[in-house]
């Protein structure tokens, strides 16, 4: 099976996988893309989308595609989507032509918001994060909690070291940049930062990433490591705390993001 990275929008990646003859496709936003490489390979049928979550640009081209091509939509159970579909909730999977999609719920972002992950024969495993979390980054809290998004990323950083990370945005530089604002020392984030800038200044994409390499540079997996803590009590002048408090350094860590220029 093959992993293509499809740009839609100013920075959105709809992720494409398929074999000789059937595609899935994740989080499609704009029908465009999908339909555009679904015409310069007439022999591949799209049958199955996954959806990670009700935004627009994840779901903006779910309509037209079902129309045509009448794929299968497998989407969180708590959240409407603009079509009929099966509603997943931790511990389901989705059954694809051999390969095995197990559901995860990463509440944060949005309240019903759902992540997949698959382990390929051969290959590294593949996880579609949707927008819970990003490279060297994780999402905004719209409709959850510090809580839960920390919650959801310590669910998705216990996965297989190997994990190729599937970011649904190409926000790696933006937030690389953050990152070195939270944790100047990190060698393994300044040799990230590097390789990424080569990346991007040829128009190539920083994903998809390997978890173990998120576990070393994303200060929102690292909110609990002293020197990520320390940081960010500094910054929101929180008093000294030999045992703080996880959820307040990850919500303080997070509104730092947001405030951040």
């Amino acid at each position: 099976m093959t992993l293509i990275a499809l740009n839609a929008f100013a920075d959105n990646y709809i992720w494409l996988l398929h074999n000789d003859h059937h595609a899935l496709v994740v989080d499609p936003g704009d029908s465009a893309p999908v339909l555009a490489w679904l015409r310069a390979h007439p022999g591949v049928q799209l049958d199955t989308i996954l959806v990670t979550h009700h935004h627009a640009d994840h779901t903006g081209g779910l309509v037209e595609l079902v129309a045509l091509t009448s794929a299968q939509v497998f989407g969180p159970a708590l959240e409407k989507m603009p079509v009929p579909a099966q509603g997943l909730a931790q511990g389901d999977h989705v059954d694809w032509h051999g390969l095995r999609f197990d559901v995860l719920e990463v509440p944060g972002h949005t309240l019903g918001h759902i992540a997949f992950w698959a382990q390929m024969a051969g290959q590294a495993p593949l996880l579609f994060p949707g927008d819970t979390l990003f490279s060297g980054g994780c999402g905004r809290l719209f409709e959850g909690s510090a809580g839960q998004m920390l919650d959801s990323l310590d669910r998705l950083s216990a996965l297989p070291d190997a994990t190729r990370v599937c970011c649904a945005h190409e926000y790696t530089l933006s937030n690389l940049k953050f990152a070195l604002v939270v944790e100047p020392d990190n060698l393994a984030l300044q040799a990230h930062w590097a390789l990424c800038s080569r990346l991007r200044a040829q128009d190539l994409p920083t994903l998809p990433v390997a978890l173990h390499t998120e576990r070393a540079i994303n200060p929102f997996l690292r909110s609990r490591t002293p020197s990520v803590a320390t940081s960010v009590s500094r910054q929101a002048c929180l008093a000294p705390d030999p045992a703080p408090d996880d959820v307040l350094v990850f919500a303080a860590l997070r509104q730092w993001k947001n405030d951040f220029r």
